[in-house]
């Protein structure tokens, strides 16, 4: 079996940090997206692995390299411009070829792997198997049919679902796949839909079955999907300080302090993860918060946020909470009067004050 794992997407939803990086890249608990898929795909036995890449290709290579520490063989696939899950499924049919696969949207988080899914996969042999999971508003995603595990139809964002089966960013196909993405037409968004091949191998007579996820998943395709998935990954760690700490410091629960980083008067309350070489100084990391490789927050407070590499923040008076803040950002409370806020904002920015 091979893997495949679609990283071409714009990210739009999560401007202004995709204008400077791949959504694929933003970090959760420190690491990169991508790299929970890879890792996943990897724990499975699969170590042929494409990435289909679009315009922050040259990042993407940069930071996933050629897969050997991760314990896999990377290809590269380029594809032209986002035009639909089922065109990345195409443009990949030489590296396919024949072999069954798995394909692994790259911004999704699946805490406890596809292992299970894999397996079925392997062991009952249908020409395709889809990963589902229940949701509260099924109209916001595509939705399956089913007869006892069989899929017998699809549709995408209902206005009066079916059922509550969503599809999740996981899919398992055979060669018959490419079958469908050559017959099928472009949707009324001009892209080619993974949800019609898979309908056209229903209506085809392939076998296609599901397999219901009980865990936990998200696309993180939006700040709040990835501040919860911040929070859940932080959730796994195990607590390991290889940092600097003075003893003035206190430190409670899972706390992972990554080497060169220097914590003094402070207090760090797990679980939280600060990378390499990050500086707090007289401040208040609260739970759910990843610190970046560089940063520095300095008396300052924050929490449940994710600080991106090399930002700053300094003399705060309120805690931060719920926020994303971009690699080499600054935040700062500058001490002469009057007392006001001023913003040096970019495009498509979103700033609270509570």
């Amino acid at each position: 079996m091979k893997g495949l794992i679609l990283s071409g997407g714009r990210g739009t939803r999560l401007r202004p940090l995709t204008y400077t990086r791949a959504k694929q890249l933003i970090p959760v608990a420190n690491k990169p997206i991508l790299f929970y898929g890879i890792e996943a795909i990897v724990r499975c036995g699969i170590t042929e692995i494409g990435i289909v890449v679009g315009d922050t290709k040259d990042e993407v290579k940069a930071t996933v390299g050629d897969g050997e520490k991760l314990g896999c063989k990377i290809t590269y696939i380029e594809q032209d411009e986002p035009r639909g899950l089922a065109h990345a499924v195409l443009v990949s049919e030489q590296f396919l070829k024949n072999d069954r696969f798995v394909m692994y949207l790259g911004d999704n988080v699946i805490k406890d792997g596809i292992d299970s899914l894999v397996n079925e996969f392997r062991t009952n042999k249908p020409n395709s198997q889809i990963l589902l999971a229940h949701v509260s508003n099924p109209s916001q995603f595509g939705v399956a049919e089913l007869e006892g595990d069989r899929i017998v139809k699809l549709e995408e964002k209902p206005k009066n679902p079916r059922s509550d089966l969503a599809i999740v960013g996981v899919y398992m196909f055979d060669e018959n796949v490419f079958k469908a993405v050559h017959s099928i037409k472009p949707s009324w968004r001009n892209e080619y839909e993974i949800t019609d091949a898979i309908s056209w191998l229903i209506d085809n007579g392939y076998s296609v079955v599901s397999h219901i996820i009980k865990g936990w998943w998200k696309d993180t395709g939006k700040a709040d999907d990835l501040l919860e998935a911040n929070r859940i990954m932080l959730e796994l760690l195990e607590r390991n300080v290889k940092g600097k700490i003075d003893p003035t410091c206190r430190i409670d629960g899972k706390v992972v302090i990554e080497e060169g980083a220097k914590i003094s008067g402070s207090v760090i309350r797990g679980p939280v993860i600060i990378g390499a070489n990050a500086e707090i100084v007289n401040s208040y990391i609260g739970p759910f918060t990843s610190i970046g490789p560089g940063a520095k927050v300095t008396n300052s407070e924050v929490e449940h946020s994710i600080l991106l590499d090399e930002c700053e923040m300094t003399d705060l008076n309120c805690r931060l909470t719920d926020s994303l803040i971009g690699k080499q950002a600054r935040i700062m409370r500058t001490k002469g009067l009057p007392h006001v806020n001023r913003f040096i904002l970019g495009d498509q920015s979103e700033a609270e004050l509570l």
